[in-house]
């Protein structure tokens, strides 16, 4: 595999902003955005969450008009009136939250508003084979046409968004977190998809958290913090500390909190033999209070559907789970809650939120009874605790009146773990708890797992990014195909070890093929 940084990029400006402002009652979102997109590159886009990404992307693809400042398209100063102006300009946007409509089949999806048509009814076979064209084009003419999009895997679901985008021969394409639902051989088979648009002259801006993502796949680098440009055209190869300081004006070494150096004393959980057929078999382990224990392996490795069984959510095979030496009752969730562990699960949107309810709700969902009198909840006193909570985790805005869609995700995954800090837990199950979070927002959150070990809560952490595991935890598991084949401190291991164990399997089965 070639790293894009290898491929030096020098085509002529394709998108060209200048000092591009966008306001919002109250906020100025973004303050003077600078960016220049080439043509035949893979352009990435660094920011903490409200630093201005998201904004600039609903002004690139039509969604926002500017308040001022300059957008050159292709040599001509543009202002797209609405995203069907950018598309049909060249300009397509590839959203986290695809925007595809699961009933309708692959082929309707991809021609979806400019369907070929004679006399007014839809030509199918021609829409099929435009379809398939755009599909062989991305390598995937597989992919079969007639199947309603919702029926198919995260990954399968991006690449017919990639290939609507073709269809309308896009000179562009904007991809917000195209990584964030995908394993890590579905990252591998994106990157190859961009590396060949990119040969083809197409451009991409490509938006991610992950700082090992624009190694591999990014020619050069733009950096915003608080809706302006930091940094411009910086090569893929610059240092994650310089990175970093440029999103949060903190250095590297701030990001995960000091590691306390007494060892944690004591039992709070005890796993024992604990196995799901098919999932994982023969956990065996213990998590003390105020310890922090990590998860390493690959996804499919068994690690989620650990945390979810020890919380009850799944129920066991075989094995136990033990809380202060008291066996849980398998599979009940209630059992677990009532012994004092919270889970905080990875799709924290789906199966931790309720979007459209407010943040006080939200946190006062695990501790109700606490705030309740006569079956009715006393909103008041739900309101304070909430309040308080969000002030010990730093909740930006601290408004718990507001809706929790419209929070960043840092601040989404802090409501999650204030609501059984609320709850009076003692034992927190972390599952990927900075997945499409930002660097700086990561920071934030390291810091209250870290305090809240401190204050004697257990945690057991789930993360695919090795370096969260090393810096987090205090102890590592490292999983591989269902088992956990090792166990160390923290310290006494390093990446490069914990990459070989859980990719042994792997690599052992690539050689005997």
């Amino acid at each position: 595999m070639t790293d894009s940084a290898d491929t030096p990029v020098d085509g002529p400006p394709l998108l060209t902003l200048t000092e591009v402002v966008k306001t919002f009652p109250g906020v100025r979102a973004l303050d003077g955005v600078e960016l220049t997109v080439r043509q035949g590159e893979v352009h990435c886009l660094l920011g903490q969450n409200g630093a201005g990404k998201s904004t600039l992307i609903k002004v690139l693809s039509g969604a926002h008009r500017p308040d001022a400042g300059q957008i050159t398209w292709q040599g001509r100063s543009v202002s797209f009136a609405d995203p069907q102006a950018a598309m049909r300009a060249g300009i397509a946007t590839i959203y986290q939250e695809l925007d595809l409509v699961p009933d309708m089949t692959v082929a309707e999806n991809i021609l979806l508003g400019h369907e070929p048509r004679t006399a007014g009814f839809v030509r199918r076979g021609a829409m099929r084979a435009a379809a398939h064209t755009a599909l062989t084009r991305l390598g995937h003419g597989e992919i079969p046409l007639g199947r309603p999009v919702g029926r198919l895997p995260a990954a399968a679901q991006q690449i017919v968004s990639m290939a609507r985008a073709l269809s309308r021969e896009a000179r562009m394409l904007i991809m917000d977190e195209p990584s964030a639902v995908l394993a890590h051989d579905e990252v591998s088979n994106l990157f190859r998809i961009i590396r060949e648009l990119r040969d083809q002259g197409i451009a991409v801006v490509y938006i991610s958290h992950r700082l090992e993502e624009i190694r591999q796949i990014c020619d050069r680098v733009t950096v915003l913090q608080d809706g302006r440009t930091t940094a411009a055209d910086l090569p893929a190869t610059t240092p994650t500390a310089e990175l970093v300081g440029r999103m949060t004006g903190r250095t590297l070494e701030h990001v995960f909190p000091p590691r306390p150096p007494r060892a944690p004393s004591g039992e709070l959980l005890r796993v024992e033999g604990l196995t799901r057929h098919g999932e994982f078999s023969d956990a065996s382990f213990t998590v003390g209070p105020g310890e922090i224990v990590g998860i390493a392996g690959l996804v499919g490795s068994g690690r989620s559907e650990l945390l979810e069984t020890v919380f009850g959510a799944r129920r066991p095979d075989a094995g136990h789970v033990l809380v202060d030496g008291r066996r849980l009752k398998p599979g009940s969730v209630a059992a677990a809650v009532r012994a004092g562990l919270g889970l905080a699960p990875e799709e924290r949107k789906s199966q931790a939120l309720l979007l459209g309810e407010p943040v006080q709700n939200n946190i006062g969902l695990a501790s109700l009874s606490r705030h309740a009198t006569a079956g009715f909840v006393r909103r008041g006193a739900e309101r304070a605790a909430a309040t308080e909570v969000a002030d010990r985790l730093e909740l930006r805005p601290q408004d718990v009146g507001r809706r929790a869609r419209t929070l960043s995700g840092g601040n989404q995954q802090k409501v999650v773990v204030g609501r059984w800090l609320l709850g009076g837990t003692r034992l927190l199950l972390l599952d990927e708890p900075t997945r499409g979070v930002d660097v700086g927002a990561r920071a934030e959150l390291y810091q209250v797992v870290r305090s809240l070990a401190e204050d004697g809560v257990g945690v057991l952490l789930v993360s695919s990014e090795v370096p969260e595991v090393l810096g987090l935890a205090d102890r590592v598991l490292v999983m591989r195909e269902g088992r956990i084949v090792h166990e160390a401190r923290a310290e006494e291991i390093d990446e490069h070890t914990v990459l070989d164990l859980v990719m042994a399997g792997s690599l052992l089965e690539g050689a005997a093929q």
